[in-house]
């Protein structure tokens, strides 16, 4: 596996990571489609694949924003979060969501922008999932602190990990939001740092790299 099955969108107006995964010849897994769902289609479309899952790494609006439209667009395409962050998504999605843009932003009128049909605007998971579990190529890792759900994303296989806003280049994300540890966040780093150096890194945001270049 290398980047030429993986495409990279920065989306939205926080500048989130979306990564189109290519795992076979036909089908993609998207991870984090924070915003502008026409262009994660039209990326799938030019690449003439179909979207198997839409992973989300946590529950936060800038991760998640463009999953009504892909869910519309991929009727069968199964989305999956980590059962703690459930709550991100569904019945109890617009609180939820709202509480969250308020800490990270000031006021929760970004939510009412992303999704305007307010509490009908974003559809349940068809997948929760547990730490060790297998999804597609993914072994589920669970690594709270950024929020109680955070989760990572890694094919053992191509040596790859999707680290959502846990561990980014030169960083971490941040833990004074709702569901935030200090002490989560620290455990679970020292658990990514535990791995195999080589491995690469996709973020949430900003650049790629690896686990021994974080570690050091």
């Amino acid at each position: 596996m290398s980047d030429k099955n993986i495409i990279h969108l920065t989306i939205g107006p926080i500048m989130t990571n979306c990564w189109i995964y290519q795992y076979d010849d036909n089908n993609a897994i998207v991870i984090d489609p924070g915003d502008e769902a026409d262009a994660i289609i039209s990326s799938l479309e030019k690449s003439g694949l179909s979207l198997m899952y839409i992973l989300l790494t946590h529950g936060h609006f800038d991760h998640i924003g463009a999953v009504p439209n892909l869910k519309k667009k991929y009727g069968n395409a199964k989305i999956a979060i980590h059962h703690l962050d459930s709550d991100y998504l569904g019945r109890n999605a617009y609180e939820t969501q709202s509480k969250s843009a308020a800490a990270a932003l000031g006021d929760a009128s970004f939510i009412d922008s992303l999704w305007p049909s307010g509490k009908d605007g974003l559809p349940p998971a068809d997948v929760l999932l547990e730490d060790g579990e297998t999804i597609g190529p993914f072994k589920v890792l669970h690594l709270p602190g950024h929020t109680q759900g955070s989760a990572a994303f890694w094919d053992k296989k191509a040596g790859i990990l999707f680290t959502g806003d846990t561990l980014f280049k030169n960083g971490y994300g941040r833990t004074d939001l709702p569901g935030g540890s200090d002490n989560d966040m620290e455990t679970s780093l020292r658990r990514l740092f535990d791995m195999d150096g080589e491995i690469v890194v996709y973020p949430g945001h900003g650049k790629t790299t690896t686990i021994g270049r974080e570690a050091r």
